[in-house]
């Protein structure tokens, strides 16, 4: 068990308690019984998360709803928990869950972790999705900084030449200024 995946599970110990329930799905191997788990009404939400991040650090797709669900949860940790497994996964959807939900407007205060699975996916959806998001934020007093900072960082991460713009535009900001410098020197010349 990785680190992050051992992070998951520990969280989700304490969650849970003393529970059998809690101790089975830690310890099965079998992916038809993580499944079972999504499929059943009743589950409580630390049962939920820990069957879909083991199925969806397995590659099973069948967590790819639940995991998007997570990716968008208002707790920052079943979000990483939720990224760390769709960034394992290999689901074709999933850079286009990551890119609508870093797009969204209505739910910006959640899109970290998106963002920061865009940056990780390299997917055709990944760099407009955040030159979109960075965009938005780019506007006096904008309360998402870490959300701007991510962008940018991503950006840089993926070279790709069409966040020029939108990066120079960053550096005019005083809490990105760094890292959109930093971002720009990794882009290709022109």
């Amino acid at each position: 068990m990785d680190v992050e995946l051992r992070t998951v599970t520990e969280r989700l110990r304490r969650e849970a308690g003393v529970s059998k329930a809690y101790e089975r799905l830690v310890a099965t191997a079998d992916l038809e019984e993580l499944a079972d788990v999504l499929a059943a009404a009743g589950q409580p939400l630390w049962a939920r998360e820990l069957a879909a991040v083991r199925l969806g650090a397995a590659g099973d797709r069948r967590a790819f709803e639940s995991l998007v669900l997570l990716l968008n949860h208002r707790d920052p940790s079943r979000c990483a928990a939720a990224a760390y497994a769709l960034g394992r996964l290999g689901d074709p959807r999933t850079a286009r869950a990551a890119a609508a939900l870093a797009t969204n407007e209505l739910r910006i205060a959640y899109a970290l972790h998106p963002v920061r699975l865009l940056t990780e996916l390299h997917a055709p959806e990944s760099v407009p999705a955040l030159i979109t998001t960075l965009q938005r934020r780019l506007v006096p007093h904008d309360p998402y900084g870490k959300i701007a900072l991510a962008c940018v960082e991503g950006l840089g991460a993926l070279g790709d030449p069409r966040a020029r713009d939108v990066l120079t535009r960053a550096s005019g900001h005083p809490r990105l200024a760094a890292a959109a410098s930093a971002a720009l020197a990794r882009l290709p010349d022109e």
